[in-house]
């Protein structure tokens, strides 16, 4: 099931995030205790039986509370194999994706299929289609009552976004480089000022934080794929492993080997 990812975590108390995104959809649950959630410009508390919905790209961070107790539960989903589904049950007029409006979902429904649901992609003795059926059936369902809401309005963009996709557009391709500010605003044209707060605006990152976080991300799929650490590190543009393990955890909350170690920290 390369479309899914599922990560349990009974105590977070010491699972602190700097503000990040992800290229998957991805939906949480709280299953004790409280947190705050910070979703681009919003912030809000979540507790124990909440759902938090995260749009791909979208900015965000959840993290303790006073270092009370809480768990969560989170599933990364593929943007395009959700988009897929999403447009074979006529939920989208076209095969593209489209952000969902809501951020929070809350009720003992919800969270009681979601609970099921992982429960399912946790047990090692069920089998492959049974596992497939139940996240198909959930996320089906749960398309269906989104699509009752409104559509997400898209961010207000900056002066020349233009200027600044393309930007984005070079970083991507260009991630395991060693990027200057000089080079960013010869790309743009913006003034090194300019470009950092515009690029923020748009982004909810500065360019050196998205590249940061592209590399983090460009890791995780290395390191899922099953390249070594030491080479995950290198490929995804970071001087040395001691370097890479630093910033996964800030951004992941768990090192690159809890990570590749279900057992340890995700269960894939």
């Amino acid at each position: 099931m390369t479309h899914v990812e599922l990560r349990k975590v009974e105590d977070g108390r010491q699972m602190c995030y700097a503000p990040h995104s992800h290229t998957e959809w991805s939906i949480g649950a709280i299953t004790s205790g409280e947190s705050t959630f910070q979703y681009r410009n919003d912030h809000c508390r979540v507790s124990a039986g909440d759902l938090v919905l995260m749009n791909p790209e979208w900015v965000h961070a959840c993290n303790p509370i006073d270092n009370q107790p809480w768990g969560y539960l989170m599933l990364y989903v593929d943007t395009g194999w959700l988009t897929d589904l999403r447009y074979g049950a006529g939920l989208l007029p076209g095969p593209h994706w489209q952000d969902i409006s809501l951020a929070t979902v809350s009720g003992p429904h919800w969270y009681e299929r979601y609970s099921r649901m992982a429960d399912c992609l946790l047990d090692p003795q069920r089998d492959l289609l049974d596992k497939q059926t139940e996240v198909v059936e959930f996320l089906s369902d749960l398309m269906h009552e989104l699509a009752r809401q409104p559509v997400a309005q898209e961010p207000q963009e900056p002066q020349a976004p233009r200027a600044l996709q393309a930007l984005a557009h070079y970083l991507d391709g260009h991630v395991a480089e060693d990027v200057s500010l000089d080079a960013l605003c010869e790309i743009s044209g913006y003034s090194a000022g300019h470009l950092i707060r515009a690029f923020r605006q748009y982004f909810g990152l500065t360019p050196h934080a998205y590249l940061v976080n592209r590399r983090v991300q460009f890791g995780r799929r290395e390191l899922a794929n099953g390249t070594p650490i030491a080479e995950a590190a290198l490929n995804a543009g970071f001087t040395d492993q001691p370097h890479f393990q630093r910033t996964f955890k800030r951004l992941m909350a768990a090192t690159p080997n809890q990570y590749r170690c279900p057992s340890a920290n995700y269960e894939i």
